[in-house]
């Protein structure tokens, strides 16, 4: 699928109810991390990381931390033991990433809101933006590349799809199936979350809209290329973009992007 739309999710909306939001982030927090969706793209951190001779991954826009302990975890086992995760975002959640924290050496994060196309600059070490570089319009996008090449600070971008017609099937049949079956077993424990997913199920049907514009939103890999080249004219960083094969099918697009002083 090359088109990419620019269409709305309702958990950007800034009058989006926040209880709706979160349980929606939860459950794409539960299946991203028990579906290992990251796995494949942890060779391409890790090089990135070496490359740098950044142990820190500061992770953008992390919303409830998908994912995250998964690969941090891999990072440590695969010859990066310093490896380290803090997690920020727009709209921080604290609450879901102490329970992340607390049980994942390693992963801490920033509670105060972090506005990733203006990275403070005391948060250091190797961007990433997992599931979420999609939300972003293409100046805006561009604007967060940039301002990791303004700061040398190396950046991957992942999304946990290929862009295929196929997924979108998925997210309109088969997914909400399973949310209705984990969301008892989704932590931390909310009543909040089993009204909404069970007697007012305002957060299965949100959901589903919002993960099927995902992938229609999503930027392929020469878009991805196409926007990291105006966001950093200069040529000072080395720039990679294509997609990685999850061993049971699923695949992963990425963008990496490294200062040229640090590629051999």
């Amino acid at each position: 699928m090359k088109v990419r739309l620019q269409l709305f999710e309702f958990e950007d909306l800034p009058w989006f109810p926040r209880v709706i939001r979160a349980g929606m982030m939860d459950y794409l927090r539960f299946m991203i991390s028990a579906l290992g969706t990251y796995q494949p793209i942890v060779p391409l951190l890790q090089r990135a990381l070496q490359l740098t001779h950044q142990p820190q991954i500061v992770e953008l826009g992390a919303g409830a931390g998908g994912g995250t302990e998964g690969v941090l975890r891999a990072l440590q086992t695969t010859g990066l033991p310093p490896a380290r995760i803090c997690l920020t975002d727009l709209y921080p959640q604290p609450e879901a990433w102490q329970l992340l924290a607390r049980r994942t050496p390693g992963l801490s994060f920033e509670a105060t809101s972090v506005d990733a196309t203006a990275v403070p600059a005391g948060l250091v070490g190797f961007r990433t933006v997992f599931s979420a570089f999609h939300h972003f319009a293409p100046p805006t996008a561009e604007a967060i590349l940039a301002d990791a090449v303004r700061h040398r600070a190396g950046i991957g971008v992942f999304e946990g799809a290929g862009k295929h017609w196929a997924e979108i099937g998925l997210a309109l049949t088969v997914l909400p199936i399973a949310q209705l079956l984990i969301t008892p077993f989704i932590r931390p424990f909310r009543w909040s979350r089993l009204f909404f997913t069970y007697l007012v199920p305002l957060i299965p049907l949100f959901t589903i809209w919002d993960g099927c514009v995902s992938i229609l939103r999503m930027y392929p890999p020469e878009q991805l290329l196409a926007l990291a080249r105006r966001a950093d004219p200069s040529g000072a960083f080395t720039w990679q973009s294509g997609k990685v094969r999850h061993w049971w099918g699923p695949q992963v697009t990425y963008l990496v992007g490294v200062p040229r002083e640090n590629t051999p």
